[in-house]
């Protein structure tokens, strides 16, 4: 057993902090829920003139801003007609205690990389940018050598502003002679929508004089479509003739936009991984119709091409004819109506269709203030020393966010500030704080990956409206090793409702598009085609500059949520438990009145079933009013804070060793056999135990099915007697004197009561069920 932290380690703590922009505030609402950090930006546009650019000798000239101990440089550049970078720096005014800002113009080439000439700055000079997203126009200001002669011009812009600044996301905050190119775009933040995702709905119908390919025998036809890297196939043909039907439907998810085809083979199965292929068509999904609601689409005849093998040389291409006589008949559409699943339902952030047509008005607008993080640990190692160059990412909806990497700190400051649109209240926003290991670029960045500090998840449901929450949110990970604390994460939210009667008409609606209920996915279709989104989604923002690696978005979307987990089998377990205690307490409660062990109580309680019996209309409206005064008097307790990672919820805490290492197996495992036979075991173990509960439920359900089935022909005639008896009894005797005999039988005193079961548990216990006929 690992050691165990302590609840104050993994608790959520409420943090005060100044936000907003203090006199900049009215310029500047959009950042009102971060620190306000100043800043010197300085654009670096152009050069001209420069010594070197006569051609006598190399120039690999380069821009290099100093403020006190803090440097920064462009990249180089050879070319001498052409001096142009355009990039902006930016220098901490906070942390910077120089009255100069010192531009120079450097040439790499020569030997002590000589400095071509210098502009110096007053700090108390340079002017503020106000308001922030107004252009500020760069001018050009003389250089000067070491002798004050003029040796040029640079283009610069120098002023003092934010990190609400239009230029901020795209200005460098490092210092670059010590990272290299592809180190440097992973610095900066960045805002990326997932693609666009379509379900792929084809409908294998039939194929229609299909030539056999071997006439000998009866041929075991079936359809294989593919698209990507996606690939499902029907059943087998029943039919032995040379027209061949299935009428199935097959599911994919593709992404705008569409770059893949639909490939559709008719294949024999010969044998076993023996599948000869008969006929081939390709289908383009920008020529495919969209479909937005259930209307039935159009179906289409489409020739298939016949395949042969070359035999001559199995080097050659396969020839291909085009049979006009074999015709696939299929209906192919691109569903809109649907929602595509791109991450755990349990923790989903969007529920709209694909279709833009069938969105509905925002109810709200939620807004994120990733202030920074206290006590990382150390992730990696530079100089003999640990260190970590940590940035968020959040995702919400379709648009994720990613912050500036600060680099070499354990407690870094980002006060960036990001909005999202709120189309239903019951979702989910997700998190994550990584470390960045590819900074130094190279050929490494292929194989190294970023590793994992934490994540929060907020249910915004759980939010009041128009409050801020300012709350250092614990960032817990398990691994091989336990339950591991690596820092806290500093979080300013609020969520504004636009219209309270929109957000309560939004909990009264179907949680996911009509499609979802009027032509429901399989849970198996829907496990495989999230899979394929996941797949698709990581891929794509990879593919962004600067990408979004792959472990970053597996990560934020739980991948691995589906895999098998002790740890999180009896969670759920007591998740159960947790979730009937309130009805368990019900009936000890309950059990306790019949019993007498308090009698004041029992007597009231006989009372109460007097008057509900002569009363009945008094039922219902005092069971609704003593809920609402349920939740009145428990209105004390109500959360003060989001909800965040349990540990002990999550039985994090006391989760055993081997546990921990079957958790985070690979899959298939990569354990010595030894060590795989032994959880073998104990899951053989487990599963008893459950197969054993589920058995006794089927039982139970059996019994009660039995009472009409005739299986016992005398429990079945004793039970029928029963009834007619007691439609009898209850046609003759008024209803509110058997809900008074019913009330006063059941609380009897103890005294009269047996000890051994009541005859109708005896009567039930002895019907039939069906493990008898088990083998």
């Amino acid at each position: 057993m690992h050691n165990a932290l302590s609840p104050e380690e993994c608790s959520l703590k409420e943090t005060s902090r100044h936000l907003g922009f203090g006199g900049r505030e009215r310029l500047t609402p959009k950042y009102d829920l971060v620190e306000q950090m100043l800043f010197i930006y300085v654009r670096a546009v152009r050069a001209k003139d420069l010594p070197c650019n006569d051609g006598n000798e190399n120039c690999n000239y380069y821009v290099e801003a100093k403020v006190g101990n803090f440097r920064r440089i462009t990249r180089h550049l050879d070319d001498k007609a052409s001096l142009e970078w355009n990039q902006v720096f930016t220098f901490s005014k906070d942390l910077n205690h120089a009255s100069i800002l010192e531009v120079a113009v450097k040439n790499k080439d020569c030997t002590k990389e000589e400095t071509a000439g210098v502009v110096l700055f007053d700090l108390n000079e340079i002017p503020d940018r106000v308001p922030p997203d107004s252009p500020l126009a760069p001018q050009w200001y003389k250089l000067e050598d070491r002798h004050g002669n003029n040796v040029g011009e640079v283009m610069l812009a120098v002023w003092i502003g934010t990190q609400a600044d239009e230029a901020f996301p795209e200005a460098w905050h490092f210092d670059i002679a010590s990272i290299s190119d592809g180190g440097l775009v992973n610095l900066r933040s960045k805002v990326y929508v997932s693609p666009k995702l379509w379900y792929v709905r084809v409908n294998v119908i039939e194929v229609l004089d299909l030539q056999p390919s071997d006439k000998t025998r009866f041929p075991e036809v079936f359809v294989k479509v593919v698209l990507g890297n996606q690939a499902l196939r029907t059943k087998i043909s029943q039919n032995r003739a040379m027209n061949h039907m299935w009428n199935e439907d097959l599911m994919f998810v593709v992404a705008e936009p569409f770059e893949d085809q639909v490939v559709i083979t008719v294949e024999d199965k010969v044998g076993p991984n023996n599948d000869v292929l008969m006929g081939k068509v390709a289908i383009s999904l920008q020529n495919v119709e969209k479909r937005l609601d259930c209307k039935t689409m159009k179906s289409k005849w489409y020739d298939l091409e016949k395949i042969e093998a070359n035999d001559h040389s199995q080097k050659k291409k396969k020839k291909k004819e085009l049979n006009l006589s074999t015709r696939i008949h299929l209906r192919i559409c691109l569903d809109g109506g649907y929602h595509v699943l791109d991450e755990s339902t349990n923790y989903s952030s969007d529920l709209r269709p694909t279709a833009k047509q069938l969105w509905e008005p925002s109810i709200g607008v939620l807004e994120l203030g990733i202030l920074g993080a206290q006590g990382l640990t150390p992730m990696m190692t530079k100089g003999g020393e640990g260190t970590t160059n940590a940035y968020c990412v959040a995702k919400y909806g379709q648009k994720w966010i990613r912050t500036r990497t600060v680099v070499d700190s354990f407690t870094p400051k980002w006060n960036e500030q990001y909005t999202w649109e709120v189309f239903e209240p019951c979702t989910v926003i997700t998190i994550g704080v990584f470390n960045n290991c590819q900074l130094q670029g190279g050929e490494k960045m292929a194989i190294t990956r970023d590793s994992v500090i934490g994540k929060v998840r907020i249910r915004l449901s759980t939010l009041e409206s128009d409050k801020v929450y300012i709350h250092s949110y614990p960032l817990i990970v398990m691994n091989r090793s336990g339950l591991k604390k690596m820092g806290e994460l500093q979080l300013a939210l609020r969520f504004t409702c636009l219209s309270l009667l929109s957000m309560l008409n939004g909990y009264l609606k179907p949680l996911l598009p009509k499609m979802h209920y009027l032509h429901p996915l399989s849970v198996a279709q829907l496990n495989m085609l999230r899979h394929h989104s996941m797949q698709i989604v990581s891929m794509r923002l990879g593919r962004a500059e600067p990408p979004l690696r792959r472990e970053v978005v597996e990560y934020m979307l739980y991948v691995g949520s589906h895999m098998w987990s002790m740890r999180k089998s009896k969670v759920n377990f007591f998740r159960i438990i947790g979730s009937l205690k309130d009805l368990i307490a019900a009936v000890k409660w309950f059990n306790s009145i019949c019993n007498w062990k308090f009698p004041v109580l029992t007597v009231m309680i006989h009372i109460l079933v007097a008057i509900f019996a002569l009363f009945p209309e008094l039922i219902l409206p005092s069971f609704f009013l003593n809920l609402f005064f349920i939740g009145i008097w428990k209105y004390r307790w109500k959360p003060r804070h989001p909800p965040y990672m349990d540990t002990q919820l999550s039985l994090a805490d006391v989760v055993p060793c081997d546990e921990l290492g079957e958790e985070f197996d690979t899959f298939p495992t990569s354990e010595p056999s030894q060590i795989v036979k032994q959880r073998y075991d104990r899951l053989r173990s487990v599963a008893g135990r459950i197969q054993m509960v589920i058995g006794d439920l089927a039982v139970q359900g059996e019994r009660i099915q039995s009472l009409l089935s005739w299986r016992d022909p005398r429990a079945t005639a004793v039970f029928l007697i029963f009834c007619l008896i007691a439609a009898i009894v209850l046609y003759v005797i008024p209803m509110r004197v058997v809900a008074l005999l019913t009330g006063f039988y059941i609380l009897r005193h103890p005294s009269l009561r047996q000890e051994v079961p009541s005859v109708f548990f005896n009567f039930f216990r002895r019907l039939p069920a069906k493990p008898d006929c088990l083998l």
